[in-house]
């Protein structure tokens, strides 16, 4: 078969991430060639590609999903929040400066000199990003489309190179994805599709109603009031299930397990569990790396932005960040920079990810990312920090705790060691570790040696399961996506669409774009 579709959704976290992966799993297991596609990602948590590319984590995963190797193709233009009203423009993996929301979207005044090395707006921006798709289809028999919030965001449409800009420029079907959990699914459907342009709204095929709990027999009633309001048809009723979440763009969550709040913690292997605590800093990037923590049974992973919350646990966390000097100031006003020092002092551990090793260190000069200049660091490890104009992009292979070890950088900061013990790239003193290496703990028997440690360090009878293969969790996270498109979705009618598009003679529902 051949085709594809695009995922669209009522709002923000309507499910579109998940959907897109379970189609895209879903199609791999009939054996089709399938590849995801999402043109403009929002997004703190990224992944380097094995040519050192950086896009979402999204899109990374969804391409796992399809069994793929993820690509720059895949996710064209990635927005990285440095505030509320800025951001790192990344540019087929590699970035291209710092723009404003009004100077992207092409507002008047909305960029200062300099503001950008390239001038890019988003208008220039949707020829390359049909062209990525137009290669990815020349290669792949069928490309399942994520958009991203909702594609009836009216103030923006006339820029739109990820919903209906995209669809309309390929001819490709639009399935809307909608929360029911959240309540008010149907006025979301038909407020989306009634909020569209006539010649937009001849791509809506239909909807996927996703997260809904109870009898879908009550909801049927809806769904054919639904149809007969605008024509279009209902696709499937997903299930609400805990812990079906991928990585996810931005939020609290660890994707893994569906969040840690979601989930019972499997019990310890040995006699005590082991309490985590991951200090939720401002713009925190790829939280995703404790995902794999989570995933060890006996391990309790939490949030926290108190420093009483650190007094119980085992091992803090810092992670990463898109904002170090704004992370550290942070720390600092909360009382949890003291908390850290006091750790540190106690031999209790500490482990610092990329900008949160980074500022464990002594010193930062930061004239890039913040524009701070010189900054005190916390000083917990033998480290002088200056930020690169140029980001580091790398999949670093090496060794530590006698176990081989995988992960991948995406940093501005290039960090001196000066002492310590040798540390993945970056250093150990006492029960305090740093390096940039970001998905690390991905790598199972490095993962149990460092818990081992931190358990001898803690006092803590905890034993790390000797089987728990973070890799295979995973692919059964993923073919659980894949099961629930086959199990609640109509199949043969998503079929047709992706390989024919959208049926002929949909009916225009008003009034349609302002």
């Amino acid at each position: 078969m051949s085709g594809g579709l695009l995922v669209a959704g009522t709002t923000s976290d309507a499910g579109k991430s998940v959907v897109t992966a379970g189609i895209c799993r879903w199609l791999v297991r009939r054996g089709v060639k399938v590849a995801p596609f999402k043109g403009q990602n929002m997004s703190l948590n990224s992944f380097v590609t094995r040519d050192g590319a950086e896009i979402g984590r999204a899109q990374a995963m969804q391409a796992q999903a399809a069994r793929v190797e993820p690509s720059a193709l895949m996710n064209p233009v990635l927005l990285k929040p440095g505030s509320d009203r800025s951001s790192q423009v990344v540019l087929m993996g590699k970035p291209v400066g710092e723009l404003s929301a009004r100077g992207y979207f092409g507002e008047p005044g909305g960029s200062s000199p300099g503001e950008m090395q390239h001038g890019v707006r988003q208008q220039m921006l949707f020829e390359p990003v049909v062209a990525c798709l137009e290669e990815l289809r020349a290669t792949y028999d069928v490309v399942v489309c994520e958009g991203a919030g909702s594609p009836a965001e009216i103030n923006l449409r006339r820029t739109d190179i990820v919903n209906m800009g995209i669809a309309r420029a390929v001819r490709f079907p639009v399935l809307v994805v909608g929360d029911i959990d959240r309540g008010g699914v149907f006025a979301q459907f038909f407020g989306t599709t009634a909020l569209l342009a006539p010649e937009d709204q001849e791509l809506v095929a239909g909807y996927l109603v996703n997260k809904f709990r109870g009898d879908v027999t009550l909801l049927e009633p809806g769904l054919d009031m639904l149809r007969g309001l605008t024509g279009r048809r209902t696709y499937g009723v997903l299930p609400f299930a805990h812990g079906l979440g991928i990585d996810e763009e931005d939020g609290l969550r660890v994707s893994l397990r569906g969040a840690v709040r979601e989930s019972v913690v499997a019990p310890p292997v040995g006699e005590d569990v082991l309490r985590v605590a991951v200090c939720a800093v401002p713009l925190m990037s790829n939280f995703t790396d404790v995902d794999a923590l989570a995933a060890e049974p006996g391990v309790v992973v939490r949030f926290v932005d108190r420093p009483e919350e650190l007094a119980d646990a085992d091992l803090v966390v810092v992670p990463g960040t898109r904002g170090t000097v704004r992370a550290l100031d942070w720390l600092r006003a909360r009382g949890l920079a003291d908390a850290l020092v006091r750790r540190a002092a106690d031999g209790r551990p500490v482990l610092g990810v990329c900008g949160g090793f980074q500022l464990l260190g002594e010193h930062i000069d930061d004239e890039v990312e913040s524009r701070a200049g010189a900054v005190a660091g916390l000083g917990l490890l033998p480290v002088r920090v200056r930020f690169a104009r140029e980001k580091t992009l790398a999949r670093p292979v090496g060794e530590a705790l006698g176990e081989p070890v995988e992960g991948y950088e995406i940093h501005h900061g290039v960090a001196e060691v000066l002492g310590g013990e040798s540390f993945l790239a970056g250093c150990r003193v006492g029960a305090v570790w740093g390096t940039h290496w970001h998905g690390a703990l991905e790598s199972d028997g490095f993962r149990r040696a460092f818990l081992r440690v931190v358990a001898a360090a803690a006092g803590r009878r905890f034993v790390p399961a000797p089987d728990t293969s973070f890799g295979a969790l995973r692919e059964e996270q993923l073919d659980r996506l894949g099961d629930l498109i086959e199990e609640h979705a109509d199949t043969d009618a998503l079929l047709r669409l992706i390989e024919h598009g959208p049926p002929t003679g949909l009916p225009f529902v008003a009034p349609g774009a302002p």
